[in-house]
């Protein structure tokens, strides 16, 4: 914990099929995530230190975040210096958390329906 921490909902990993994501977006996602400390301020690490991370290039970042962008999961956002020289872009994840609410209930349901079965007695009939 003294090394920091990052919160990631499960039910991304438990959809990571279902959304579309191969291994390595997932990584790029997990990776954007860790910069994303507060709901206010969107998460912006270069992607040289985002290919650093992932042990590939940032070519291979920029694509895979164009990849990302295009699903819908993620914006990038163009971050202007004050000065001569190139900030890094800003990345607004809203669009993911957007799809995982969409998939919450079917996900909650279905462990409500797991918990059911698998209690003493299995599922109990309903009367009419």
């Amino acid at each position: 914990m003294k090394t920091g921490f990052c919160l990631i909902p499960s039910i991304l990993l438990r959809c990571q099929q279902r959304i579309g994501l191969n291994p390595t977006q997932l990584a790029v996602l997990l990776q954007l995530a860790d910069f994303w400390w507060s709901a206010e301020r969107k998460p912006y690490p270069s992607k040289q230190l985002l290919s650093e991370r992932l042990g590939i290039s940032p070519r291979q970042v920029q694509r895979y975040i164009a990849e990302l962008e295009e699903a819908g999961l993620i914006q990038r956002i163009y971050r202007q210096a004050a000065h001569k020289g190139k900030l890094s872009n800003e990345y607004d994840l809203s669009g993911l958390v957007e799809k995982l609410k969409k998939l919450a209930p079917e996900i909650i349901e279905a462990s409500e329906m797991k918990k059911k079965v698998t209690r003493k007695g299995g599922l109990t009939k309903t009367r009419a």
